[in-house]
């Protein structure tokens, strides 16, 4: 992430253009975002004339046709879209077939992670291996737990007694109540 924040700012001081960031914590493989909707807004009402990213594949991976909507959309309203790591002017005569291509690839290597992900899995499982995150609570620690609820002690002090973050006690004792 940092040496994405420093390309894009190295390429908007070349151009001499101020960074407004915008993040966004949620994937790209859906354009119902937040940060993209404000962004959105914000050129549809001409605050943004330069939308500088990563690759194109930070802006969506849902595909070609998307993919050229949004584009379109940000240059109808006057916006250029930048992109610093792909390495072409998105804004000229080959703009369209090389927007093509990139959105292609980003929704293809969206369906070879998902793939990789779903082979990882299904070899963790053969073997016998639990898959996803580590588990917060030892099950001592969830018997404990529960006793000093039952005892009437508060989340906090639970969470001080057994040495485990407020927040994981709260979401364990949430997922026992029901």
């Amino acid at each position: 992430m940092r040496s994405q924040r420093h390309a894009i700012e190295g390429m908007a001081a070349a151009r001499g253009d101020s960074i407004e960031w915008r993040e966004e914590k949620r994937s790209a493989t859906t354009l119902q975002r937040p940060a993209l909707d404000r962004v959105r807004a914000d050129v549809r009402a001409g605050r943004v004339k330069r939308l500088y990213v990563f690759r194109l594949d930070r802006l969506t991976r849902t595909g070609i046709r998307d993919t050229f909507e949004l584009i379109e959309e940000l240059r109808a309203h006057g916006c250029e879209v930048i992109t610093c790591a792909d390495g072409f002017d998105l804004n000229g005569p080959m703009a369209e077939p090389l927007i093509a291509i990139l959105a292609w690839a980003a929704k293809m290597e969206h369906f070879a992670r998902a793939e990789r992900i779903a082979a990882a899995r299904a070899r963790k499982e053969a073997a016998g291996e639990a898959w996803g995150r580590p588990r917060r609570m030892t099950e001592a620690q969830e018997a404990r737990a529960v006793q000093l609820r039952d005892q009437g002690h508060s989340q906090r002090t639970i969470a001080q007694r057994i040495k485990v973050p407020h927040a994981t006690v709260g979401r364990f004792l949430r997922r026992v109540a029901k």
